[in-house]
C-alpha cells in the first residue's frame, strides 16, 4: 500500500467532489467542508489496517463526478469485468488487456491497490472455450495458459488475485462448471499453483457468494481450504462476496466463520457487499440496510485476519442489482445522484 502521506495529496486534489456531495446533503458545513478535510472510509478503514474499497468498470469511467468520488473515497478498486476471460481472452491466444489496464491505471494515478477478479469462472467465458468439446490434456493447457498468462501480465499491480470464482453449489457440492466436469475437482488446487509459479507474491483466494454464514456451502470452503492447506497449495485467503438482501435476512454467523478461515492461517476479505431490498426503499428498509453495513463492518473489524471490504461499486447508479433482480434495488451506500444514503454513515460510525 502507498504510503498515506501520497494518498493525502491525491485526496486534496479529488476531495472536491465528496466535500460537495456532503455539503449537499447537510453532512459538513464550513471551512472542513471547503477543505475536504472529513476522513474518508479509506482513511477511518486504514487506522484499522483494513482497506476499504470498490468495485468499478470501464464504461462508468467517462462519468467524472463519479470517477472523482472514486478516487478519493476508497484505496482499492476491483475491476467488475474488465479482467474476466471473455475480456482477456476474447479468442484462443489472443489477449487483450486494454480493459484491465485502463482501471490498474488509474488505480495507479489515485494511489489505490487493486483486487484481479477473476481467472477461473464458468460465467463471462468466451464462445471459443465454451462452443466445443475439450479432452482433459486440452483444457487443462488451455487453462494454464490462460491463468499464467493474465497473471504474469499483472504481477506487481495487483495486491490479490479471485483465482477460482463460485465452484459450490448451494448445497457444498462442487458446481458443474466446464473446468470440473473436464479436469475433476483438483482444477481448483491446480489453479492456486499455476497462478503461485506466475506470481509468487500476489495474495491467492477463492472466491463466492452465500457463504458469509456457517453453512453447507462456507463449510465446503472450510473443508477443501483444509485439505489444500494440508497439501501444501499455495492458498492465502477465502472471499466471502456479501451480496446480501433484507428479506432473507443478516448473516448472524458472519463473525464466527471469519474467525474460523483465520484458524486455518487465512485472509479473508468481504469481496462484493452490497444490501438489496425490494423497492421501492422506504426509511425503515434503508434503517436496516445501514445496520446491516454497520453490524458487517463491524465483524470484519473484530477479526484480525478480516483485510478489507470491498462495495459491489459504491453508487446505485451503476449497481448491477435491478437488471438481475427483479424489482430490486437500492443496494449501495450512495444513491443514484451520488449522495450519500444511511449506509455510509453507518460505515464510517462502524469504522470510527
Amino acid at each position: 500500500m502507498r504510503t498515506t502521506t501520497t494518498r493525502s495529496r491525491t485526496r486534496l486534489r479529488l476531495a472536491g467532489a465528496l466535500a460537495t456531495v456532503l455539503v449537499a446533503a447537510g453532512v459538513v458545513t464550513g471551512p472542513a467542508a471547503a477543505a475536504g478535510e472529513q476522513p474518508t472510509l479509506a482513511d477511518l478503514a486504514q487506522r484499522h489496517g483494513r482497506y476499504f474499497g470498490s468495485a468499478t468498470d470501464n464504461p462508468e469511467l467517462t462519468d467524472e463526478p463519479y470517477k472523482a468520488l472514486l478516487g478519493s473515497e476508497f484505496d482499492q478498486i476491483t475491476p467488475g469485468n474488465g479482467m474476466k476471460w471473455y475480456a482477456t481472452e476474447p479468442q484462443q491466444g489472443v489477449f487483450d488487456w486494454s480493459k484491465g489496464d485502463e482501471i490498474v491505471n488509474l488505480a495507479r494515478a489515485n494511489h489505490q491497490k487493486v483486487r484481479g477478479h477473476t481467472l477461473v469462472w464458468h460465467s463471462q467465458l468466451p464462445d471459443w472455450l465454451t462452443g466445443r468439446d475439450w479432452t482433459a490434456a486440452e483444457l487443462r493447457a488451455v487453462l494454464k495458459k490462460h491463468i499464467q498468462t493474465e497473471v504474469r501480465h499483472y504481477r506487481g499491480k495487483v495486491f490479490a488475485w479471485d483465482v477460482v470464482n463460485e465452484a459450490f453449489n448451494e448445497d457444498g457440492t462442487y458446481r458443474e462448471t466446464v473446468f470440473y466436469k473436464t479436469l475433476g475437482p483438483g482444477y481448483i488446487a491446480d489453479a492456486l499453483r499455476w497462478a503461485r509459479q506466475a506470481d509468487p507474491k500476489v495474495k491467492l483466494y477463492l472466491n463466492d457468494y452465500n457463504i458469509e454464514s456457517v453453512g453447507p456451502k462456507s463449510d465446503a470452503y472450510y473443508k477443501l481450504a483444509k485439505e489444500l492447506k494440508a497439501q501444501g497449495v499455495p492458498l492465502d485467503g477465502i472471499g466471502l462476496q456479501a451480496h446480501l438482501a433484507l428479506q432473507y435476512g443478516y448473516p448472524t454467523t458472519l463473525e464466527d466463520n471469519l474467525r474460523r478461515f483465520s484458524r486455518l492461517g487465512l485472509d479473508t476479505s468481504l469481496t462484493e457487499v452490497d444490501v438489496r431490498m425490494y423497492l421501492p426503499a422506504d426509511e425503515a428498509k434503508l434503517a436496516t440496510q445501514a445496520q446491516w453495513y454497520r453490524d458487517l463492518t463491524e465483524a470484519c473489524l473484530a477479526v484480525r485476519r478480516c483485510v478489507g471490504i470491498t462495495l459491489w461499486d459504491y453508487t446505485d447508479k451503476y449497481s448491477w442489482i435491478p437488471a438481475f433482480f427483479d424489482g430490486e434495488g437500492a443496494a449501495l451506500p450512495w444513491d443514484e445522484q451520488l449522495a450519500p444514503k444511511p449506509a455510509y454513515f453507518a460505515i464510517r460510525e462502524a469504522l470510527k
